[in-house]
């Protein structure tokens, strides 16, 4: 088990195991971007705890959401402005979409490759989007006829 003590070897060591042991290291450790790479690698979450500069370094926010696309939701406001980083994110999990920027979760091309893998995702496009009543039916066309089946039950429990 490692501590504030522990060396950047014994982190680094400790983290490629389990990223949460990156909550033992020391504050320093904690910020140093080698060993927050290592720990988002096996853990993406573990970006919460990253400095707001490392939040905003590109190669590390990728690392954490090819690993877990929530950890978009630690990324800093820029990168949940990044199309590719996004792309990268709702590739690994669609519902990172709810993290992505305003502007990206209004974007047509966006929303329906995610809604393409998953019609759920639908649901944290912009109010916008959601109100384009041409959008809708184009979103919904992509739509398997299982997961339209699942969103029209949901909705009907919802709703009725």
């Amino acid at each position: 088990m490692i501590n504030e003590n522990s060396t950047k070897a014994e982190v680094l060591a400790a983290v490629k195991q389990d990223g949460e042991a990156l909550w033992y290291a020391s504050y320093a450790l904690k910020n140093d971007r080698e060993v927050i790479l290592a720990a988002v690698r096996q853990n993406g979450k573990m970006l919460r705890i990253a400095s707001v500069e490392l939040k905003g370094d590109r190669d590390v926010v990728m690392a954490a959401v090819k690993q877990n696309g929530h950890a978009l939701q630690y990324a800093s406001k820029q990168l949940k402005g990044d199309r590719e980083v996004v792309m990268t994110a709702v590739k690994e999990n669609e519902y990172a979409l709810q993290y992505a920027s305003g502007e990206l979760r209004n974007d047509r091309e966006v929303v329906l490759e995610v809604v393409k893998r998953d019609g759920f995702a639908l649901q944290f496009a912009s109010d916008e989007l959601l109100a384009d009543r041409d959008f809708v039916v184009k979103a919904v066309k992509c739509l398997s006829d299982d997961a339209l089946y699942n969103i029209i039950t949901d909705w009907i429990r919802e709703f009725c």
